[in-house]
């Protein structure tokens, strides 16, 4: 890569994250007053989802959603994205069709202004803390009940050899199983491209269209604790073969 086409992905992702830091402050007023109660939670959910619009829109991503199956709308999920990209959680906002809940590592809780979602709406936690784990564990089985989604990344951090899935945790699959609740595969093909993270984001960014493969439910109905491990493999499947189809 030569040194004018270095200087310019890196100034591209230096305004990125500058927009979303602009757009995410202008709104950030509403979004703390939505969150104040939880009838509420829902409007802070469709900032969230203004902010993302802003963030792609104004830097010139686009993106396109291949749905391989058949979503109810009116019932819960776990969705479980591969994680390659920072992208993969903004456009997660986008392209999942239902109103959901972040379940995501306790680091989040340190992000200045991100963090006010982490303490209410959405569910951050210490991994090495069984007692956190658990706690968390808890508070999305509840928000199932209620009847909301809930999204969670597998490989629980973005992997250094993105776009390659790093193994999957446990924790998704006893969600959906002791919930008896279907889990989406949600495949984030070439953000890894567009907004490479880690060693790889040193090369900055650039405009782009994502590819977003939503995968047809996998069902759990009748599972039990000793199908975790068949049901995280199941999954891990489906995601891999479709990162698979393309070169890297």
């Amino acid at each position: 890569m030569n040194r004018l086409l270095l200087f310019v992905r890196k100034t591209w992702r230096v305004l990125f994250f500058l927009n979303g830091a602009m757009v995410f402050f202008i709104l950030f007023p509403a979004i703390y007053i939505s969150l104040l109660r939880e009838s509420w939670f829902p409007f802070a959910f469709r900032l969230k989802k203004t902010v993302a619009r802003f963030m792609i829109f104004n830097t010139g991503i686009s993106y396109r959603v291949h749905f391989k199956g058949t979503l109810d709308r009116k019932k819960p999920y776990v969705y479980c994205p591969n994680h390659t990209s920072f992208l993969d959680i903004i456009l997660s906002y986008l392209v999942i069709p239902q109103y959901f809940h972040f379940v995501a590592k306790g680091e989040l809780k340190k992000v200045p202004l991100f963090n006010v979602f982490f303490r209410r709406m959405d569910i951050a936690f210490d991994r090495g803390s069984l007692r956190d784990s658990h706690r968390a564990f808890v508070r999305a089985a509840s928000d199932i009940d209620k009847g909301i989604s809930i999204a969670i990344f597998p490989e629980a951090t973005i992997p250094e050899h993105a776009p390659r899935l790093r193994h999957f945790k446990n924790g998704p699959f006893r969600l959906a199983i002791d919930k008896q609740v279907p889990i989406v595969p949600v495949t984030f093909k070439n953000n890894w491209r567009i907004l490479p993270d880690g060693r790889k984001g040193k090369k900055g960014g650039r405009p782009g269209r994502a590819e977003i493969i939503i995968h047809a439910p996998v069902e759990t109905t009748g599972m039990g604790e000793n199908d975790v491990s068949l049901l995280r493999s199941r999954v891990f499947e489906v995601i891999d073969a479709e990162l698979r189809k393309d070169p890297v």
